[in-house]
C-alpha cells in the first residue's frame, strides 16, 4: 500500500501519526495505572530519564559538528554555573547559531 505525499495523502499521514502517538502515550498512562509505584519503580524511572539524554546526546558528541559539540559544552557549563535549565539551553542554541553562521 503506498499514499500519495501530496494533498490530502499528506493530511492523512499526519492524522496517522498523531493518533498513533496519542495512543501511545494514553496506553502508557493507562497501563502504569495498575502498577504500584514502590520505590524501585520510582528509582528507575528517575534513572530512565537521564539515560534518555545520554544516549540523545552520545551522538551528537560523537559525529555532530563543532557547532554541536560547542553548544552542548555551553549548555552544560551554564546549566552547572546557574543551575537553571532554561538559560543554558537557549545560550547552547545561540551558541550552535553563531558558531554555524560564522
Amino acid at each position: 500500500m503506498s499514499i500519495e505525499t501530496t494533498g490530502a495523502g499528506t493530511l492523512l499521514i499526519i492524522i496517522v501519526m498523531a493518533l498513533v502517538t496519542l495512543v501511545t502515550r494514553w496506553g502508557g498512562v493507562y497501563v502504569m495505572s495498575f502498577v504500584p509505584f514502590g520505590r524501585r519503580i520510582q528509582q528507575f524511572i528517575r534513572a530512565m530519564s537521564g539515560s534518555v539524554l545520554v544516549a540523545l546526546l552520545a551522538p551528537m558528541a560523537v559525529t555532530g559538528d563543532n557547532g554541536a559539540r560547542l553548544a552542548m559544552l555551553t549548555t552544560a557549563a551554564i546549566t552547572l554555573f546557574l543551575k537553571k535549565p532554561l538559560p543554558a539551553i537557549a545560550a547552547g542554541i545561540l551558541v550552535a547559531a553563531l558558531t554555524r553562521q560564522f
